[in-house]
């Protein structure tokens, strides 16, 4: 079958497969697109990498980085090094990717336009074997420093089991001045609370800590998109959320398909502000860091 989307016909192959335990193919690409005016903004522009379920959530799944040489006329690529991504600027190219079963949506830090630089500072914070609580405990802490800092961010879910948090920022810090003071804001965390945060990268090191990640934020990685599905039975979303509610009884299994419509009415887009509103200098802070290594 095809879909007629923004003037483009897109196929749709096998629409009544199952990708989730209660969604086919055909209900993922309504959701889709209900979710395509909050998931594409931070999508446009950045190299995306998707991971692809051919068989549902319960069957052997895949990266892909390169485009697909079925790819429309309508789908945007870009070349980085040796890998053509997929640049996903429009509906059309979401709904196609959906038909791929493509269930993670997962950009750059840097957008292929102007300098390899970071559009966002991000802490990326997963629990070992610690519970969700912990996390929210450690994604408190690390905004009273940054807000000590003169500095804010937006905080999401990331769909799967852990939290990160957004700091827009002008686009004239590198990687590695971010790296900078995303590692001296970890350590500082860290030593604070030995106990309750870690910066080992060792998984079977880490006891029940949550993990600070602060080397994921880095040219050539990539990070869960806002809003983007995840491969869970449960097909959770990448949610974001006010900072209140981390105060509540939260999990990210709270947020999913099935509701995050319903959420998007009422709360709109959380992430907006990332694009959209007040980005952040950080020479000052910088400097400071650089005085205290």
């Amino acid at each position: 079958m095809y879909v007629r989307i923004d003037n483009e016909e897109v196929k749709i192959s096998n629409p009544e497969k199952l990708l989730f335990p209660s969604i086919t193919k055909w209900d993922y690409i309504q959701y889709l697109g209900k979710l395509s005016p909050f998931l594409l903004p931070y999508c446009k522009n950045r190299f995306l990498t998707t991971i692809r379920f051919p068989d549902g959530v319960s069957g052997d799944s895949f990266y892909q980085k390169n485009v697909p040489s079925s790819k429309p006329p309508f789908v945007a690529t870009k070349k980085e090094e040796s890998t053509e991504y997929v640049l996903l600027q429009n509906v059309p190219t979401l709904i196609w990717l959906g038909n791929l079963a493509c269930l993670e949506f997962h950009t750059s830090f840097h957008t292929y336009q102007g300098r390899n630089v970071p559009t966002e500072l991000v802490f990326d914070l997963d629990p070992t074997d610690s519970p969700f609580e912990q996390v929210i405990e450690v994604a408190l802490l690390t905004r009273n420093v940054i807000l000590e800092m003169g500095l804010d961010g937006i905080v999401k879910t990331s769909g799967a089991s852990g939290l990160q948090i957004y700091v827009p920022l002008e686009p004239i810090h590198t990687f590695e001045e971010t790296r900078k003071i995303s590692h001296f804001i970890a350590s500082y965390l860290t030593e604070k609370n030995p106990k309750l945060i870690t910066i080992e990268r060792r998984v079977k090191d880490r006891g029940t800590k949550v993990y600070f990640d602060y080397l994921q934020h880095w040219r050539g990685k990539t990070l869960i998109a806002p809003y983007s599905p995840r491969s869970t039975s449960a097909a959770t979303v990448s949610t974001p959320l006010e900072w209140k509610e981390l105060e509540t009884s939260i999990l990210p299994t709270d947020f999913t398909l099935f509701n995050i419509e319903e959420r998007l009415k009422q709360k709109g887009d959380l992430f907006g502000a990332v694009y959209n509103k007040h980005k952040y200098n950080l020479s000052n802070l910088l400097q400071f860091v650089q005085n205290h290594l």
